[in-house]
């Protein structure tokens, strides 16, 4: 993925969190000397910030995200069931733009439509064999159960949420417009809790075609210890 589409995404997302009154912290703007300066703070051993992949596919605008992580616990901490075991992202799904199909081993999230189009879901059940296409999921959706639609889809527009558990796969992509998309959830482990149904990387590789301005979470942490 080129550094200037990277940098690109990072500012539509500023100005689609910033329209809706979503203010970010001041690590949003931390350059990377700032995150050395800060060393082993708890901001960057959770792996905050600013997080954009295309999920190695090199068409961002059509299998894509941009994620900012605002707070997120350590591993070691939903092991041992004490102390900050809970995570939140604000992300920016574009029209159309897809998040494929994956299932978390052990996070349990509840997404929220905060605001723009709708955000449209398909879901199925299934374990580490892969969804069972054609099985209807039932979901809580804003604390009610919400079944799918026959093709699996479950569509929010802004406000509504689904909560998810790890028995079930998802993937999802705006529809009508891009979408303002909030996660609330047990602890992020993005190099060790995301199943994808066919084996595509996470986090991209970057083609340095112009200065690198956002100190992406993936290229902090690749050296860094990933849990507690």
């Amino acid at each position: 993925m080129k550094r200037s589409r990277i940098e690109a995404a990072v500012t539509a997302a500023r100005e689609a969190f910033s329209r809706v009154g979503f203010a970010l912290p001041p690590f949003a703007d931390w350059t990377d000397a700032q995150w050395r300066a800060a060393g082993d703070c708890h901001a960057a051993r959770a792996g905050l910030g600013w997080d954009v992949t295309d999920y190695g596919g090199g068409a961002f605008e059509a299998l894509g995200l941009t994620l900012f992580t605002l707070r997120n616990g350590l591993a070691g901490e939903l092991r041992a069931g004490r102390g900050f075991c809970y995570a939140e992202k604000l992300m920016l799904v574009g029209d159309g733009q897809l998040a494929p199909m994956h299932r978390h081993r052990s996070k349990v999230e509840d997404i929220i439509v905060r605001a723009g189009a709708t955000l449209a879901l398909e879901l199925w059940p299934g374990g580490e064999a892969g969804p069972r296409r054609g099985e209807p999921v039932e979901a809580l959706s804003d604390g009610r159960p919400r079944r799918t639609d026959p093709d699996g889809m479950l569509r929010l527009r802004p406000g509504e949420s689904v909560t998810l558990t790890p028995d079930i796969w998802h993937a999802f992509h705006g529809e009508g417009g891009a979408v303002v998309v909030g996660e609330v959830s047990s602890v992020n482990d993005d190099w060790a809790d995301n199943q994808f149904e066919r084996e595509i990387p996470r986090f991209p590789t970057v083609e340095e075609d112009a200065p690198r301005t956002t100190a992406l979470v993936g290229e902090r942490m690749q050296t860094a210890e990933k849990t507690a």
